[in-house]
Order: C-alpha cells, then structure tokens, then sequence
C-alpha cells in the first residue's frame, strides 16, 4: 500500500466516523472505517501483527477516550454503548488510526520526541474539529485540550513503538 492510499484513506474513515456521529447516524462512519481496516489488513504481507496493532490501538484508544468521557471533558451524543464511555464510532477511528502506523507515519517510529510532539498538537486539533464538525462536545475548552494533547503525547509515541513491533508491511524478519 502505498503512503498516499494510507493517508487518503485514513482521512475519508476520520471524515465518515465524525460526520456519521455528528448527524446522528454513528454506524455509517464504522462501515467506512471497517472497509478502510479491512483494506489494509488484506494488503499487508503478514496480516496478524496489524490486526494485534489495531486491537491494542482500539484498546489505549477506548482506556484514553473513557478517561475523557467520566472526567466530564468530552460529551459523546451518539454511539456509546454504556454512557460516559468511548463510543464505538470512536473505536473505529483508533483502528482506522492504527492503519497509518507502519505505513503513513512509519518514518515518525524513529523520533519518539517529534512523535509526541505532532500528538500534541494533532490530537486536539482532530478533537476541535469533531467538535466544530458537531461529533463531540467540550466542557472547559482550554482544559480539554490540554488533556487531549498529554494524551496524544503519551500515547503517540508509545503506538508508534508498538507499531515497530508489531508490523505487518516490514519485509519478514525485518524492523526497522
């Protein structure tokens, strides 16, 4: 696969998920998400580490997103499963997430510092405009944002680490 079709890609789940919440319609964004995984994984040479990444991705992503919900820092309208947790439409934008890891974002793997920079500003920056798009609501802005920027800081760097690991698109017996 190439960068390009990664990135595209991944950027038309982001846009289904949030519009799919926004409108009320939370399944459709996770249809277009599921197609967009299920893309990656069928092109990837060894298909069972990138589906560990993706579950360990989903994973960190609905620990990271509750956290945010039960602090009252994030208000999710649709798609929750049980109330004040991640909702299922955001799960599947960790897994469309995770598809960039060792194809997109894989020359970031190397820097853990420029990685958690980029999640720190990247992370609130794709927060703010599911807000403004309608998906998500805020309570204290500045305060939410800065907790989605520790976030993404943290957890940037340390997916794209487990991305070294688990890579499924590296020739076999090869890290990088």
């Amino acid at each position: 696969m190439t960068v390009a079709t990664n990135f595209i890609l991944y950027q038309v789940g982001w846009f289904a998920c949030v519009m799919g919440a926004a409108r009320g319609l939370p399944w459709v964004g996770v249809a277009v998400a599921a197609v967009v995984v299920a893309w990656h994984l069928a092109r990837a040479p060894r298909a069972r580490p990138e589906v560990l990444l993706v579950a360990l991705t989903m994973l960190a992503g609905a620990v990271f997103d509750t956290l945010l919900a039960r602090s009252g820092w994030l208000h999710f309208e649709t798609g929750m499963i049980v109330d004040r947790t991640a909702p299922y439409w955001m799960l599947a934008l960790w897994a469309g997430f995770a598809t960039t890891l060792n194809v997109s974002l894989r020359w970031l793997r190397s820097s853990p510092l420029l990685a958690a920079g980029l999640g720190a500003l990247g992370g609130p920056a794709a927060y703010y405009a599911g807000a403004k798009l309608g998906a998500v609501e805020f309570d204290h802005l500045a305060a939410a944002l800065m907790a989605v920027g520790v976030g993404w800081a943290i957890v940037t760097p340390l997916l794209l680490g487990a991305a070294r690991r688990l890579d499924g698109y590296a020739p076999p017996g090869v890290r990088s």
